[in-house]
């Protein structure tokens, strides 16, 4: 599990498809202080399992279905990149649950900048919208951000200067692509309403 507050900014390193799979290498400071192999760290988003690392690098492998249903795919060496450990059980939740599993991805629409912060607007598939609410929270690129505003098909998100200089989302243009995943609860909340609604809940 993650919280969606990024730690450092990476750099994909290589990115080389085996078949159905894929091993990518991330240049890293402070994600590969402690690491060990095995551990979880979240890259744009996508909880992925260390597989190799070094003092300065870490490797992981990519399943196909992450290919098709991330950002990740697209990197590029020098590519940068939003990192974040697994959280501790004795930590902090400073953002919101993030469980690293991208539902979709989305485009970024409009930036509006202002004085001391920047209103993003990005993309809404219909699939996705019941589960982003005005004043809820969205993870993007697996950074957490509370949604400013929603419509049928798009929502927006405002960036203050240290998300702008910390993430990528401070260098992202329009259209560019990012990762989306919508709140859990919000997921499992529609599960068990849908449940009771059809009397599965109460089946045994």
């Amino acid at each position: 599990m993650f919280t969606g507050i990024i730690e450092e900014l990476g750099h994909a390193q290589e990115l080389v498809r085996q078949g159905d799979s894929a091993t990518l290498s991330i240049a890293a400071q402070a994600v590969v202080a402690d690491v060990q192999h095995g551990a979880s760290i979240a890259v744009n988003g996508v909880c992925l399992t260390v597989v190799d690392h070094s003092p300065t690098s870490f490797t992981v492998d990519v399943m196909a279905e992450t290919l098709d249903r991330s950002s990740l795919g697209a990197l590029q060496p020098g590519s940068p990149v939003n990192l974040e450990r697994a959280v501790r059980a004795d930590g902090r939740l400073d953002g919101h649950i993030v469980q690293g599993h991208v539902d979709g991805v989305i485009q970024l629409l409009r930036r509006a900048e202002h004085e001391h912060w920047t209103e993003v607007t990005f993309s809404l598939p219909e699939a996705l919208a019941p589960y982003v609410a005005e004043k809820g929270s969205v993870a993007l690129d697996g950074v957490s951000l509370t949604v400013a505003s929603v419509g049928s098909d798009e929502f927006s998100v405002c960036l203050i200067p240290t998300t702008l200089a910390l993430t990528t989302l401070g260098a992202r243009q329009i259209g560019e692509s990012v990762n989306l995943e919508v709140d859990v609860l919000a997921k499992y909340v529609e599960r068990m309403v849908g449940l009771r609604s059809t009397g599965q809940a109460d089946s045994k």
